[in-house]
């Protein structure tokens, strides 16, 4: 499986993801430059953490200008992977890949640390190996992943299993004590109707490895892989 890992200026977590997929998955990996306009050749993208263009006037903003972001909608288009973690999934949210937007934590500070997760949808490209109601521990680390969306839509998501990650206690429980940035319905990740395009504030290359806490990261990249031997 070969991914790329698009990199914008201001990215700041893209070595991380391609440390993750090149040391410990094995799998083949470059980095795309947010100037590049052709991404036929991989088989999952990852829009990486960190401060796209200095997250000027919103987070993501101007990222979703960048050429590339026209190649990675046409590549989602045709059913092509896409993942973003952090930034990544406020630039999909803004480049309207994903649905609704990110507002400010509501404690207006900046949150680094572990949370759980309560996996919503263990039949997707990006949560196969997990089991239905499982909780995850995975760091978040981000100013802005208060995730809002209209009543209609929010309906929808939850309607078509779109809502995939919630924000829980240890438990599994979904509670406002668990919620770590007010976001609606504590929607910790969501999926575009086609599931091939995920967003998600945790970030799972942070927890791929045993020395750094948790190995539960590894449960995305190891679903995605699944998905794509499964699909041929």
């Amino acid at each position: 499986m070969k991914f790329g890992v698009v990199v914008f200026p201001g990215s700041n977590c893209e070595a991380d993801c391609y440390y993750v997929v090149d040391k410990v998955l094995r799998e083949d990996v470059d980095y795309v430059w947010h100037r590049e306009t052709d991404v036929s050749s991989y088989d999952c993208l990852i829009l990486p953490g960190g401060f796209s263009y200095g997250d000027y006037l919103r987070c993501g903003a101007i990222a979703r200008f960048s050429p590339v972001m026209e190649a990675v909608a046409d590549f989602a288009s045709r059913g092509g992977l896409v993942i973003g973690i952090c930034n990544g999934f406020q630039i999909l949210l803004e480049a309207g890949l994903l649905p609704g937007a990110m507002l400010r934590n509501t404690c207006l500070r900046f949150i680094c640390r572990f949370v759980h997760l309560r996996v919503e949808n263990a039949d997707t490209p990006w949560t196969n190996r997990a089991s239905l109601g499982q909780v995850l521990r995975i760091p978040i680390a981000h100013n802005e992943g208060n995730y809002v969306v209209d009543p209609e839509t929010y309906r929808r998501l939850e309607e078509e299993g779109r809502i995939i990650l919630r924000y829980c206690d240890p438990e599994g429980e979904v509670t406002q004590e668990a919620n770590p940035n007010g976001a609606m319905g504590n929607i910790a990740g969501i999926c575009n109707e086609g599931f091939n395009v995920f967003g998600l504030m945790p970030h799972p290359e942070r927890a791929s490895e045993e020395i750094l806490g948790s190995t539960d990261g590894l449960v995305i990249w190891e679903s995605v892989m699944a998905y794509n031997r499964e699909k041929g």
